[in-house]
């Protein structure tokens, strides 16, 4: 499947319509982006079931704002609209498809008690 391009308008949409949602942040000027592009675009291949969608941050600054990217490329990996995974820089193909195979792996019922249980730990506690 083809990587498709999101925009303030269907970002929103297309994290809630999907299981899993890769995120590629770059822009055109960027080097290790251009490198990371083709990568990127084989791994959607492969995976057809997922999918792999990238964010022009040149044309899209309120995404990149609203997430807090300052470092392109930066992947992010939603599954069930969770963030499993934001970080900076280009990622060699054995390490994204590695990255894909974590991800698959993850049982998402246990992520969610563990995100629960965290939020209840820090609840109360002032951070003053």
């Amino acid at each position: 499947m083809p990587t498709v391009e999101l925009t303030k308008d269907n970002f929103e949409a297309t994290i809630a319509d999907k299981e899993t949602v890769l995120v590629d942040f770059w822009a055109s000027w960027c080097g290790p982006c251009r490198m990371f592009g083709p990568i990127f675009e084989k791994a959607s291949e492969e995976h057809p079931d997922l999918v792999f969608a990238k964010v022009d941050t040149e044309a899209q600054r309120e995404l990149a704002t609203a997430f807090g990217i300052s470092s392109i490329p930066t992947l992010m990996v939603f599954r069930d609209q969770i963030v499993l995974y934001s970080e900076p820089g280009a990622l060699p193909e054995p390490v994204l498809a590695d990255l894909i195979g974590q991800v698959r792996a993850l049982d998402m019922d246990e992520v969610r008690n563990s995100m629960a249980a965290h939020e209840a730990a820090h609840e109360g506690h002032d951070h003053r």
